[in-house]
């Protein structure tokens, strides 16, 4: 069923667009059939939340920024950048890329880490091959609204039996009263490789949307690792479509931090392909305000010997809610798979709301699959315990949500990031 939707821009806006940016014309004809698609497709069906009043129409498309250092960064911006001086970075505000580099020895490896619009053009038969192939435009209309809008983004190729150490950042900065930013990240991680990617989504209070897709490919025994830190402001709301493909004995790795405090739709799903395959999610989520929020955590395994983990953790305080879902779908044919998750969600306040949703969905006998589930609010003898310690309320209420949290945010394996999450989370509690 289609749904009329109107927009306040059309399809003149995105040929000028496009033709300011110099794309070549199979993208532009790409943004515009997404765009009818954008005005037609209904909402993504989200489980347990409704969306239908949320704001997908009334914001800025594009918002033009100039060049800055990073040294020119504000503080509070600067702070998710953990080693702004390996090289591997890419600053990108509201919808202007405004500082880029890599490395001169990983570019001598035939890397590609570039914005999108430039790979677009100078590696178009490679771009074309890929995009939006895993977050496909005519899913709903946000993918759509996606595919017609984004602006800058990532583009990042691994070249086959090319192994990087140095973990490549993006950082998408958005500032400005009904701005809409729309990332779109694309990765292609060829036969044998390993890399690491982290990209930061930080924006002020008067931000109207954040829509964002991340692509993932991996391919034949590559390894890939993606970590995602959102704070978008209380105005915003956010959505972020997290996709991967994983071939034969690929690993896929996604660390996911979903701390803003607007309203959030938080879509992770791994498709394991090939045979051997592996996906692990670790994902933390901590809730202040009246933010509403809708994760979810998604694993299909239809290759043979595929295995899977998702650990979340989510916390409410204040007026906070949020939905956790955990799926993992084992499809018939998928034999001697392994499917593991647990779920589980703390809230702080009488007037905050958490609920876990552990999923497993079995068409093959041949398997292993189990969850955990679990919702709570502190243990007033925990709390009472560590104030007879001469500990604050407050102090005692942070001592247990960031033991609660330790569970996932341990088991992440870079101590940057685990410290950029704590960080985040720190903040929301004034400290």
């Amino acid at each position: 069923m289609s749904v009329e939707t109107t927009y306040p821009f059309d399809q003149q806006v995105i040929t000028q667009l496009s033709q300011s940016l110099k794309e070549p014309d199979w993208l532009l004809a790409d943004r515009l059939e997404a765009l009818e698609l954008a005005t037609q497709l209904p909402l993504p069906k989200v489980e347990q939340t409704n969306i239908s009043g949320w704001n997908f129409t009334n914001f800025k498309p594009y918002t033009e920024e100039s060049p800055v250092q990073i040294d020119q960064l504000p503080d509070h911006v600067k702070s998710y950048l953990f080693d702004e001086k390996s090289g591997n970075l890419l600053v990108q505000k509201n919808s202007s890329v405004v500082f880029k580099q890599l490395a001169d020895e990983l570019a001598q490896k035939g890397i590609i880490f570039t914005d999108l619009t430039t790979a677009s053009r100078e590696h178009g038969d490679l771009v074309k091959k890929y995009l939006t192939q895993a977050v496909k435009k005519e899913e709903h209309r946000l993918a759509a609204l996606n595919a017609a809008l984004w602006t800058g983004g990532v583009f990042l190729y691994v070249p086959r039996n090319v192994e990087v150490e140095v973990p490549f950042q993006s950082l998408f900065w958005a500032a400005g009263e009904n701005v809409g930013i729309h990332p779109h990240i694309l990765i292609i991680a060829d036969e044998n490789s390993r890399v690491e990617f982290v990209a930061n989504y930080v924006g002020d209070d008067l931000v109207s949307l954040n829509n964002s897709v991340i692509e993932v490919f991996v391919r034949q025994n590559a390894q890939v690792r993606v970590a995602t830190i959102n704070n978008m402001g209380k105005s915003a709301v956010e959505v972020i479509y997290r996709r991967a493909l994983v071939d034969r004995d690929g690993k896929m790795e996604w660390i996911i931090g979903d701390l803003s405090e607007g309203r959030i739709i938080s879509d992770n799903t791994s498709y394991l392909n090939g045979q051997g395959g592996t996906a692990n999610v670790k994902a933390v989520a901590l809730g202040v305000g009246k933010m509403r929020a809708n994760i979810t955590s998604n694993i299909h395994h239809f290759g043979t010997y595929t295995n899977s983990d998702i650990q979340a953790r989510s916390v409410m305080k204040d007026e906070a809610s949020s939905i956790l879902n955990s799926i993992t779908k084992i499809e018939k044919g998928a034999s001697k798979s392994d499917g593991q998750q647990s779920g589980k969600v703390l809230m702080l306040n009488p007037k905050a709301r958490g609920d876990a949703n552990p999923i497993l969905l079995i068409d093959e006998n041949d398997v292993k699959a189990g969850h955990a589930a679990s919702v709570g609010r502190i243990d007033p003898i925990q709390l009472y315990y560590l104030m007879s310690r001469g500990i604050t309320k407050e102090q005692a209420e942070k001592l247990i949500i960031f033991g609660f949290l330790d569970q996932v945010i341990s088991e992440i394996p870079s101590e940057s990031l685990r410290q950029n999450i704590i960080h985040v989370i720190e903040g929301k509690f004034g400290a």
